[in-house]
């Protein structure tokens, strides 16, 4: 058998990929630069790590298996490849933990009003939050004066709602249950939930999720049905307490509609790691916001990235040469 790679990959990761293909003893490995090259080793080919692409596809007479090296799929799938037979497997499961913990970050400080914190620090002035000038100045509803007060918030006493209960809303989950939260969630696939999530329903309960969350974190991948699932609409099912985080995609998020509602007050706050257009424009509203909190797309940093990343495709490659079932098989239809 034979594994193409492309874009090639480092000497000292390609000298491991060696020794697994060495040992299994059935596979051979070429590490191709340019895509012409690679169009004619993948004629023959069994297996590709890297960028598949159309022509490449067509190239390929005997390919059975493709190793993505990327979670998300959104800019790597076509419709070519979603009809070819090969098994396309992906990077899913390297960034749940990491991500679980930018998402507890995000919630602790809007909890404990840090970011509030962090902007008095910066003008030298001592003032806790819930005083008047931290008193927000929109209402729970039309008629109603009461103000809700942004002071701090008791975790034990708030609902996160999850959208979407794969592996990064797991760890998600299990975070928040660890802070005493009671956890809801929404998954289109998953029948059970782990332990201690209050309820896990089908897409169809979001606007349930959306009305008790007092936290809402999207953990969904881009797919044809997600994007921009949250809209006008889930913003106004929301609690006008209620903070929204995004470490999904950001193409699940309409911006303009989100930027709207922030602006008038119905959701309290967002923490966003991920946007439709990346950088996020410089002259983009959301940066002035002061209940907003903007990090550039680094949920999913670790130093502990690259062994993952290494340890699943080594792992994926003895499993292929020995034809043993694959790790992280995709459904292609659905681009995860």
């Amino acid at each position: 058998m034979k594994l193409v790679i492309h874009p090639p990959v480092e000497a000292a990761r390609l000298e491991k990929i060696v020794e697994v293909a060495r040992r299994a003893g059935n596979l051979s490995v070429s590490n191709v630069e340019s895509e012409g090259k690679a169009a004619r080793e993948i004629v023959d080919a069994e297996g590709l790590f890297g960028k598949i692409t159309p022509p490449l596809l067509t190239s390929a007479r005997s390919l059975r298996w493709v190793q993505a090296p990327t979670a998300s799929l959104e800019h790597y799938m076509f419709p070519e490849l979603a009809e070819h037979e090969c098994v396309l497997t992906n990077m899913r499961g390297l960034y749940s933990d990491m991500i679980g913990d930018h998402v507890l970050g995000y919630i602790i400080c809007f909890a404990r009003k840090l970011h509030f914190y962090f902007r008095n620090q910066m003008e030298s002035r001592w003032e806790a939050a819930g005083g008047e000038a931290a008193r927000s100045q929109f209402f729970l509803g039309p008629g109603q004066s009461s103000p809700i007060d942004l002071a701090h918030i008791h975790l034990g006493d708030a609902t996160l709602g999850i959208v979407g209960l794969g592996s990064i809303g797991s760890e998600i989950a299990s975070r928040a249950l660890a802070c005493g939260m009671r956890v809801i969630a929404v998954d289109p696939v998953r029948e059970t939930s782990p332990a201690g999530v209050a309820f896990l329903r089908k897409l169809d309960a979001l606007p349930q999720l959306l009305q008790e969350s007092d936290f809402v974190a999207i953990a969904a991948p881009h797919t044809p049905e997600t994007y921009k699932m949250f809209g006008r609409q889930q913003f106004q099912q929301m609690k006008p307490s209620a903070y929204l985080i995004n470490i999904g995609r950001g193409a699940i998020v309409d911006l303009a509609d989100l930027t709207e509602a922030l602006v008038n007050r119905e959701v309290a706050g967002a923490a966003l790691d991920v946007f439709e257009t990346e950088p996020l424009p410089s002259d983009h509203p959301l940066w002035k916001m002061d209940n907003v909190i903007i990090t550039p797309h680094v949920a999913g940093a670790s130093p502990r990235v690259a062994s993952r990343h290494l340890e699943v495709l080594l792992d994926n490659i003895g499993r292929f040469a020995a034809g043993s079932p694959l790790r992280n098989i995709v459904d292609k239809a659905k681009w995860y």
